[in-house]
């Protein structure tokens, strides 16, 4: 019986296939719990063509949290705040394992951590210059910083409690967050 031909799968494509598999892993197992040969059962690959495409599980790891990092100025391109706040929450939706390795998963060595804490404060600068960019905004500028730790620390939050509840709708949880910013802005 003749071999069926493997179907060629584009470098981009594999790598795709790679970060989704790894995404999902992280987000369930930790960095500590999944490794390479993990990943590569989940993808459909080998474990040579994992290192094809990321040097190690470390570099994998970082390249989902820079994805994720790199994602976030485009939250804030609307300039409405329901806008931003369903533009956020849909992101959520579709990448739910980005909030799990950021805030639920507090395995990996000190540059991970590291790297974890470089995209939050990335998310605390980005809020606060959306503050400050509210022309009506007469909130002292000592008070930005901490409320842009308090608004990313309970969004995020939120974001977690929406995974544990998926049959919240969307629209409930941009509403609530709508709520506590318009009362914010009061």
């Amino acid at each position: 019986m003749p071999r069926q031909a493997r179907k060629r799968i584009a470098p981009d494509a594999r790598r795709e296939l790679i970060e989704k598999a790894a995404a999902r892993l992280f987000a369930e197992r930790g960095y500590g719990g999944t490794t390479l040969d993990d990943i590569a059962s989940h993808a459909h690959v080998t474990k040579p063509m994992v290192y094809r495409h990321f040097e190690s599980k470390k570099a994998l790891y970082l390249a989902l949290l820079a994805r994720h990092r790199d994602d976030m100025p485009s939250f804030l391109e609307q300039a409405d705040m329901r806008a931003v706040l369903e533009r956020w929450f849909a992101y959520v939706q579709e990448r739910p394992h980005g909030w799990k390795m950021l805030f639920r998963d507090t395995t990996g060595d000190a540059e991970i951590q590291a790297y974890r804490l470089e995209v939050q404060a990335t998310a605390r600068a980005l809020i606060a210059a959306m503050i400050e960019a509210q022309d009506d905004s007469r909130l002292p500028r000592e008070e930005v910083e901490p409320l842009a730790e308090l608004l990313r620390t309970g969004l995020a939050g939120l974001a977690l409690w929406w995974m544990d509840h998926p049959k919240v709708k969307r629209s409930v949880l941009v509403e609530a967050a709508g709520r506590v910013l318009a009362g914010l802005r009061a």
